[in-house]
C-alpha cells in the first residue's frame, strides 16, 4: 500500500464475529479486520453484556480497506456469500439479535450500494427467503476483548472454529480465488 492510499472501512454483521473475521483477513485489499459490536444501547460492553442480549448491540467486524484494491461492493458480495441473510437473529445455532445480519454503513454511498445489493440478491431467485439484513448508519461500537481478535488463526483447533468457521473460510476460498489475499499484501 502506497503512502497515498485511503483506507476505508466497513463495518458488518452476520452471525460471530469470527466467522467474519476469519474470512475476511483472507480477502486482497482488506488492510484489517477488527472483532467489535456496534449499534447497541451501552457504552463499551463486555461480551457477556452482548451475549445477554440487553445491550442491543451485535457482534461485527470493522473491515479496513484500501478502496483502489477491493470496491466496497465486492466486501459485501463477500459477506452475502458467507453468512444467511434471510435468517432473522440467527446464523446456524447462534440465536440471539447478537447474531444478527447488519451492515452498519460509514456514509450515504456506502448506504446506497448496500441497498443496490441487497435488491440484487433478492431479485436473483437464490435465496430461500427474505434479506433481514438491516442497513443503519454505524453507531456506538466498541472494539472486542483481545482474546476475540484473530480468533480463528490462534484456536483453530477449537470445536467451534473447526467445524463452523473452517468451512466458511473454505467456501470464500473456493468461490473468491481471484480476491485471496497474496503473501506480502
Amino acid at each position: 500500500m502506497t503512502a497515498s492510499s485511503t483506507i476505508e472501512y466497513a463495518t458488518l454483521a452476520g452471525g460471530c464475529f469470527w466467522c467474519l473475521e476469519a474470512v475476511f483477513l483472507d480477502v486482497e485489499g482488506v488492510c484489517s479486520v477488527e472483532s467489535g459490536y456496534s449499534n447497541g444501547r451501552v457504552e463499551n460492553p463486555s461480551y457477556e453484556e452482548v451475549c445477554s442480549g440487553d445491550t442491543g448491540h451485535a457482534e461485527v467486524v470493522r473491515i479496513g480497506f484500501d478502496p483502489s484494491r477491493i470496491a466496497y461492493r465486492e466486501l459485501l458480495e463477500i459477506f452475502f456469500s458467507i453468512h444467511d441473510p434471510t435468517t432473522l437473529n440467527r446464523q446456524g445455532n447462534d440465536v440471539g439479535t447478537q447474531y444478527r445480519s447488519g451492515i452498519y454503513t460509514h456514509d450515504d454511498r456506502q448506504a446506497a450500494a448496500a441497498h443496490e445489493v441487497i435488491a440484487e440478491l433478492e431479485g436473483s431467485g437464490t435465496l430461500h427467503g427474505k434479506v433481514v439484513t438491516e442497513v443503519e448508519p454505524v453507531r456506538n461500537y466498541w472494539r472486542a476483548e483481545d482474546y476475540h481478535q484473530n480468533y480463528f488463526a490462534n484456536h483453530p483447533e477449537q470445536g467451534y472454529c473447526a467445524f463452523v468457521v473452517a468451512p466458511k473460510v473454505e467456501k470464500f476460498r473456493k468461490t473468491f480465488k481471484a480476491r485471496l489475499r497474496t503473501h506480502g499484501s
